[in-house]
């Protein structure tokens, strides 16, 4: 049987030798190297062309954006898997457009990670549930079939929220909007919480610009 050949990098050691000794006990798989993700990880991924890379989504001194950017130009056949404890969905996204095909929460089960693995090396695209069944979906599914570029247009908006889109594209103030719409000020900066997460956006003034780009709203 042509085991599955893995590349893990994590910082943390324990849990390094604890993965690599649980992936090590499968029949199918075998961890070729491992690494705390210093300024080796690509290179060991060139040397070793493994079929998954396991990655770190949280290591201190490795741009994890960067190497799954490379990988994915130099060494298409080879699939990255994120690992984090609770990614934000910023993270999930640029690392969905870099070119990353799974994740993998540290407080997953034995099953998922393992199921993780052997789902990537066959071509298959992984989320962990919690971030599927969550209000970024959309964007995330988007950015999988459709890559970069592309993933305002995925999302589906609440009435509210198109509505607070566009008073804040007419520059009114939280205060201003809560009078406007008879709201609490609490409940817009929700609302705007919320819009700044599912159009994977950082301020006011990008989701004016983004008012703006597109009319329907």
């Amino acid at each position: 049987m042509k085991k599955i050949r893995i590349l893990l990098v994590e910082d943390n050691r324990i849990l390094r030798d604890g993965i690599k000794a649980l992936i090590d006990k499968q029949s199918d798989l075998r961890v070729v190297g491992s690494t705390g993700g210093n300024h080796d990880t690509l290179e060991q991924t060139r040397n070793l062309k493994p079929h998954v890379v396991l990655l770190d989504l949280g290591l201190r001194n490795t741009n994890g954006v960067r190497v799954v950017t490379t990988v994915a130009k130099e060494l298409p056949q080879t699939k990255i898997i994120g690992m984090g404890l609770i990614p934000s969905q910023l993270d999930i996204v640029e690392f969905v457009e870099a070119g990353a095909a799974g994740f993998i929460l540290k407080d997953a089960t034995v099953e998922d990670v393992l199921g993780t693995i052997r789902a990537v090396a066959r071509g298959i695209k992984i989320l962990p549930p919690l971030l599927t069944e969550s209000l970024f979906t959309h964007v995330v599914n988007h950015a999988l079939r459709n890559g970069k570029g592309k993933l305002p247009n995925a999302v589906r908006m609440t009435k509210r929220e198109r509505e607070i889109i566009v008073l804040i594209a007419e520059a009114m103030s939280n205060k201003e909007i809560a009078g406007r719409l008879n709201l609490s000020t609490h409940t817009v900066k929700s609302h705007i919480h919320n819009i700044l997460e599912k159009l994977a956006l950082h301020s006011r003034l990008e989701i004016a610009t983004h008012s703006y780009q597109n009319k329907e709203f």
